[in-house]
């Protein structure tokens, strides 16, 4: 038995204090609208708002796992804490997507009926949250964004800030011609960007969970490569997983030929997995065919695909 532990990913103090400026400056501005929607009858700026107050939980989300995810492995949780950035990542989705569907009940209702709207204070403040979104949104961008929950978040301002570039447009409509539906109109764009990347989120974060291989990451590829090293007459039970976002992780039953060094195997295959696959969390068990087999031996024992040199 042999394991090559790396753990490449980790979200570190700068993210915090990107996360951490973010999660203020939408704050304040997340105050000031709901008063600006509450006054102008606007059903996009306070969905805006409503928007931004996930926005808010979103980051402060993402911060509480950053914390866990840094606590070190320790008794019944071997991994750590790294699947808890997965789990914020799950749930900013899953709230884009509830939140999409009460804003598309909502935009259809006010298309049927649609009132009265002041559309010179859409526009207002609509252009100032395009302001404040395109700072937040660089601030999290700073961030290291190979983290799936940190990715989680900027998806969240960054729909937030095409929030606003919807609203400010259908307060200018609104402004120039009195046409009222566009209010809601600007909703329903709104509600799609959140429904794609809500979607996004759940599936990435879901593959994950489900331990399937990360993308971009072909196990039939990387066993056929595994197989054709010198030395190695068979590969099985290979499984390729995601412990967390950035970090792939593989095991994997070799079979070499008789008499040849089981370290040397090892750790040749060890250095090839991460230079040809950045696996540097691989665990390998090496044993010998039996001397006189005509064949590998286990084979009755594999799951999944079994590799044999060429």
């Amino acid at each position: 038995m042999g394991a090559g532990h790396g753990h490449g990913h980790a979200s570190g103090e700068s993210d915090k204090r990107w996360l951490a400026g973010a999660l203020a400056v939408i704050g304040v501005f997340m105050l000031g609208e709901v008063v600006a929607g509450l006054l102008a009858g606007s059903l996009a700026l306070l969905s805006d708002a409503a928007h931004m107050l996930t926005d808010a939980a979103s980051i402060a989300l993402a911060l509480w796992a950053i914390r866990l995810a840094a606590r070190p492995a320790s008794g019944r949780m071997t991994y750590g804490w790294k699947r808890a950035e997965i789990l914020s990542a799950q749930a900013n989705g899953i709230t884009l997507l509830v939140l999409a569907a009460w804003l598309t009940y909502e935009a259809i209702t006010r298309l049927i009926d649609p009132p009265e709207v002041t559309g010179s204070l859409v526009l207002i403040v609509a252009l100032l949250g395009v302001v404040v979104n395109l700072i937040a949104t660089w601030m999290i961008s700073k961030a290291n964004r190979s983290s799936l929950n940190v990715e989680g978040a900027f998806q969240h301002i960054l729909n937030d800030l095409f929030a606003f570039l919807a609203t400010a447009v259908a307060g200018l409509v609104m402004l120039l011609t009195g046409f009222a539906r566009a209010d809601a109109i600007a909703s329903l764009v709104v509600v799609a960007l959140m429904v794609k990347a809500g979607v996004g989120l759940v599936r990435d974060s879901s593959r994950i969970f489900l331990e399937a291989a990360p993308a971009g990451l072909d196990p039939d590829t990387i066993g056929a490569l595994l197989a054709d090293r010198p030395h190695v007459a068979e590969v099985h039970d290979l499984h390729v997983w995601e412990i967390t976002s950035g970090m792939p992780a593989l095991s994997a039953h070799v079979l070499i030929t008789p008499g040849e060094d089981c370290h040397a195997v090892r750790a040749d295959l060890a250095r090839l997995l991460a230079a040809e696959h950045a696996i540097e969390h691989a665990t390998l068990q090496v044993d010998h065919v039996r001397p006189g087999e005509a064949g590998p031996v286990h084979c009755e024992e594999a799951h999944g695909a079994v590799y044999r040199s060429v």
